[in-house]
């Protein structure tokens, strides 16, 4: 590995894969995002950017010197985290980092592969259903993505659905998560997810919102989807 890197050295990189254009581009999907704040470099320039200087320092290096103002810099964190090894590290450098993200795209960005390992499926559970609890909307919405991303298919349980009817908030990005994560439970798990959309647990804007985007998806039936349509309230 090469010598210690600095935040100042770390910014001189992304200003230097400056996009104006898709700075302007970015700022009109991240309403409530200050401009100032966005750099504009875009994603597969950003990933380029992580894998190399990962390679150079590591890890763990670039999480401790990457700032925390920009929304390219959370992006670039939000990369190099991804490759984190150890889970408990892992979830420690998420811990400090859940607080600074303030829209969806980052969130949404945060997908560490040790999460996907069998051995932490235990562990993980355990700090989806603590950060689905906390008050920060998008870290609720990182817990339900982290949710709907590891535990809908071979490792599902009916009580998970739960863990997400039982959101409640005012919140756009945390009420279009739960939307997604029941309309994804419907594709994998229609036998289990019906009786929540039938039992109207369920806020009506997510309710509706989920049979919308279910009945848009291709891995619904037709069959399915005009069941569905009579559910609507």
């Amino acid at each position: 590995m090469d010598r210690d890197i600095t935040r100042k050295e770390i910014l001189r990189r992304l200003f230097e894969l400056q996009d104006k254009e898709y700075r302007e581009f970015q700022l009109k999907l991240m309403p409530g995002v200050e401009a100032d704040a966005v750099i504009g470099v875009r994603t597969p320039l950003l990933r380029g950017l992580a894998k190399e200087l990962v390679k150079q320092y590591g890890e763990e290096k670039l999480l401790e010197a990457i700032g925390k103002y920009y929304y390219d810099e959370r992006n670039l964190y939000g990369l190099v985290l991804m490759g984190v090894k150890d889970y408990d590290r892992c979830v420690a450098f998420i811990d400090a980092f859940l607080p600074c993200v303030d829209n969806w795209a980052t969130c949404d960005l945060l997908s560490p592969k040790v999460f996907g390992k069998k051995a932490v499926r235990e562990r993980l559970l355990g700090d989806i259903r603590r950060w689905i609890a906390a008050e920060a909307p998008f870290t609720k919405r990182f817990g339900m993505a982290m949710l709907m991303r590891h535990f809908l298919d071979e490792d599902f349980e009916a009580d998970y659905l739960r863990w997400v009817a039982s959101v409640r908030s005012e919140h756009y990005y945390v009420r279009m998560m739960q939307a997604w994560f029941f309309a994804t439970a419907l594709a994998k798990q229609w036998e289990a997810t019906v009786p929540i959309l039938e039992s109207r647990c369920l806020d009506a804007w997510v309710h509706n919102k989920t049979i919308q985007k279910a009945i848009e998806s291709y891995r619904i039936t037709p069959e399915q989807k005009a069941q569905l349509r009579e559910m609507r309230i």
